[in-house]
């Protein structure tokens, strides 16, 4: 298969090198990448492909009809000409604490291809072997990680979100033993790999490597005082993926410094935003998974919101729910405060503040200007839109209400004095009803994790001190919110179907009563034409900013058990339904079956009572359920940073 990949590796020709060659678990003082090559597998197979990932560093579809040869290409056992394979070294705060040097532990730079559009991309295989990074790991990953990282890169670039792409997943005959859940339960799993395509994976973490000791860990970068790397990197990054601002402040290096921090502070901002209104939670922001050109970096243990529930944690090893959903924008600022740590040796420290400050107002008006186009509040800006949007969150959550589908179903809501209005009205309140957990879905959701005995216990310690309750990880929130819960289900115990859908309109008729006045404000004209066009204007904006899919955890878990028995179909299926997020034509409802299936990982899922349940979606569907209300036992389904 000939290939019109031309390699130019601009990183490492500017960058310092190992100067260590052989591939030992050490630290890397003074470098920023160390040689490096795959370690190959047997037998690898093609899982899935992204044709449009690909194309970006010059694989076209001819080349895509060599399955073979891209496995073997893309698992690493044969390495393109022109290729020279590296691992990156950085540091990183994890879960608030400086942990030293980490580095790609699993992740090998290829090169950076220059494409027919003189665009640059860094190639890179994830999985692809131990590197001097790799600590006490093996440099493999699995393959229901590796499929959960696929998808998910696509599916954030096909909503319009930032991101790193994902062109191949390769599965190969190799195995690996795993601890999914750290309970003494371990098992073999296929080695398999990912290529991975970027601008740059440069990351916060990369500015690390020079930190001094940190007085809470005892721990310091590799390349402390290395001052002149510090200056060497920060120059490389501008002049390559900020060029306006190292052009405009050629003569100028501290506004330059500055100018440049002030440009990912924003688009941080701007990106967290995005994240929040599609439900996406990331898992583990630590600095080190934060991207310096503002993109989304290290797909983990990430979870789209299925429910709307705030302190949602997609991570299973964060029992302090420290990147929770509602945590994330306090947590991208913070990353963005040690990224201005890192970079003191040659920028203000107090300019960077000043800077810094920019995040919040930067994020709250993005956010409000993605939500109003998500509710259709086209025409005008008022203050009062905070809290309308907010009625709506809270709303959602009082009733269980489905974060994607909620959005969605807005979309069925005509302006006022449209022709058929009242009508829309009145599917509305069944679709948005359809939108809220049952009864059942209700209980077990508010099923609380923790018995009341060892709740009584941990209370006590929580009384005593926080720290005791730390070491067997848990956290004074987290038993509130435990006990919340078991009040809230004592409530939820003496109520009747009927009752709770009675409960749940009477939220949501009071919430659509302010939501119609201000639609009413979008309206300057008796003119009915002119309602119509501002209608179908509005429509299709909400269409465009409202996805009909997201990838939903069960969604994922479905096509990684397929693909464990050998079948990579659904993997395929998945991936392009994914690419068409926003595509399909709204309508007032439609007839499938409800999803019961029974999902690993989780408890068992209640049957459906009625298997040709109407279930009001507000998008066109497809045979397959991709965007139904996930099953009930899907909000038990376990991710964690086990690989």
């Amino acid at each position: 298969m000939e290939t019109n990949i031309k390699f130019d590796n601009l990183a490492l020709k500017t960058l310092p090198i190992d100067t260590v060659e052989d591939n030992y678990v050490r630290t890397v003082p003074n470098a920023c990448f160390s040689k490096v090559k795959p370690t190959p597998v047997k037998s690898p197979k093609l899982v899935a492909c992204s044709v449009d990932a690909l194309k970006l560093i010059g694989i076209n579809e001819e080349n895509m009809k060599h399955k073979r040869e891209l496995a073997e290409i893309f698992s690493g056992n044969v390495l393109l000409p022109g290729s020279d394979p590296a691992a990156h070294c950085y540091c990183g705060h994890q879960f608030g604490y400086f942990s030293g040097q980490l580095g790609d532990g699993a992740a090998i730079y290829l090169g950076e291809v220059i494409n027919d559009k003189q665009e640059r991309w860094e190639l890179q295989l994830k999985g692809a072997g131990k590197t001097p990074y790799s600590r006490s790991a093996d440099g493999r990953k699995v393959l229901r990680s590796s499929i959960r990282e696929f998808l998910c890169s696509e599916a954030i670039y096909y909503l319009g979100i930032p991101t790193t792409r994902a062109g191949t997943c390769v599965t190969s005959d190799d195995y690996v033993v795993r601890d999914i859940f750290y309970d003494g339960h371990p098992i073999n799993e296929r080695c398999t790999i990912i290529s991975r395509i970027a601008q740059t994976f440069i990351r916060f973490g990369s500015f690390e490597i020079f930190k001094t000791i940190d007085p809470l860990t005892n721990r310091q970068g590799p390349s402390v005082g290395r001052k002149d790397i510090l200056i060497q990197l920060t120059e490389y990054v501008i002049s390559t993926f900020y060029p306006d601002i190292a052009e405009k402040y050629s003569n100028k290096i501290e506004e330059k410094y500055l100018a440049f921090f002030e440009e990912i502070v924003l688009r941080t901002a701007r990106l967290v935003a995005e994240w929040q209104c599609v439900g996406w939670c990331h898992g583990v922001l630590n600095t080190d998974n934060m991207s310096i050109i503002g993109v989304t970096i290290d797909y983990g243990p990430y979870g789209f919101l299925d429910r709307y529930d705030p302190k949602f944690i997609c991570n299973g090893s964060d029992s302090n729910g420290r990147y929770s959903y509602k945590q994330q924008p306090i947590v991208c600022r913070w990353n963005c405060e040690k990224l201005a740590e890192a970079l003191s040796p040659i920028m203000s420290v107090e300019k960077a503040k000043q800077i810094l400050q920019k995040f919040d107002i930067e994020y709250e008006k993005y956010y409000l200007d993605k939500m109003r186009r998500k509710l259709g509040l086209v025409q005008k800006q008022l203050d009062s839109d905070k809290e309308l949007i907010d009625q709506f969150l809270s709303t959602m959550y009082e009733t269980g209400g489905d974060f994607t589908n909620s959005f969605r179903t807005l979309s069925l809501l005509h302006l006022p004095g449209t022709i058929h209005f009242d009508k829309k009205v009145e599917i509305f309140k069944t679709n948005i009803l359809q939108q809220c957990c049952n009864l059942d879905e209700w209980k077990f959701i508010n099923k609380p994790d923790i018995d009341n005995r060892t709740l009584q216990m941990l209370s006590e310690l929580a009384e005593q001190n926080d720290m005791f309750l730390q070491q067997f990880g848990f956290s004074a929130e987290r038993i509130q919110v435990e006990k919340m819960k078991y009040e809230k289900l004592k409530n939820i115990e003496q109520l009747s179907s009927d009752q709770k859908r009675d409960a749940d309109w009477k939220q949501w008729e009071k919430w659509l009563d302010l939501y119609l006045i201000r639609l009413e404000k979008e309206i300057d004209s008796n003119d009915t034409n002119d309602i119509d066009r501002l209608n179908k204007q509005r429509l299709k904006i909400m269409r465009e900013n409202n996805p009909r899919i997201v990838l939903r955890n069960y969604l994922a878990q479905r096509a990684i058990e397929s693909a464990e028995k050998g079948d990579y179909s659904e993997v395929r299926n998945l991936l392009e339904e994914l690419k068409h997020p926003y595509d399909g034509t709204d309508k007032d409802e439609i007839d499938l079956q409800k999803p019961d299936e029974r999902i690993q990982g989780g408890e068992q899922a209640q049957a459906a009572t009625d298997p040709t349940e109407k279930c009001y979606t507000g998008a066109c569907l497809k045979p397959n359920i991709y965007e139904s209300r996930p099953p009930i036992n899907a909000s038990r389904i376990r991710v964690t940073c086990s690989s």
